[in-house]
């Protein structure tokens, strides 16, 4: 049973951002201090990324654990009320994360997913150098981007 009447649930879900969020904007400093610039939110894109590197074709979805079922997250716990519900509009979710993902891969897009519990700077700092670093970027390695004169 919900704790919440039907109105106030809708309210609540309203007030849940879409963009702008908490580690979304930490990834998004953290790429500027190593010397990445980047467009956000790009309409025209599939998914909508929330980061994308032009210079690098490269998007970046920072997904929230809970909404994208983030696999072997304790965050991504399905409810336990209205389960019907929850397995519909979660998996639709995923579906869509991974039609996004195949849609801007076959048109020459690098992607990379950074997950809300991976989005804090140490652990965001190691994969965002791990990604760069395979595919052969400058400025990924510990020099840092700003060296390259990015």
């Amino acid at each position: 049973m919900d704790v919440y009447t039907p109105q106030e649930r809708s309210r609540v879900m309203a007030a849940v951002p879409s963009a702008d969020t908490g580690p979304e904007l930490r990834v998004r400093r953290l790429l500027h201090r190593l010397g990445y610039r980047f467009r956000l939110h790009r309409r025209d894109l599939p998914g909508r990324p929330d980061i994308v590197l032009p210079k690098w074709r490269t998007v970046l979805f920072v997904h929230g654990c809970f909404w994208h079922q983030h696999a072997g997250c304790p965050r991504a716990a399905r409810p336990t009320s209205n389960v019907a519900f929850w397995d519909r509009k979660l998996d639709r979710n995923v579906r869509r994360d991974q039609e996004n993902r195949r849609s801007l891969e076959e048109a020459g897009w690098r992607v990379l997913v950074i997950w809300e519990c991976q989005a804090d700077e140490a652990t965001a700092e190691r994969t965002l150098r791990e990604f760069f670093d395979r595919w052969g970027e400058p400025g990924a390695s510990a020099t840092g981007a700003a060296a390259s004169g990015r």
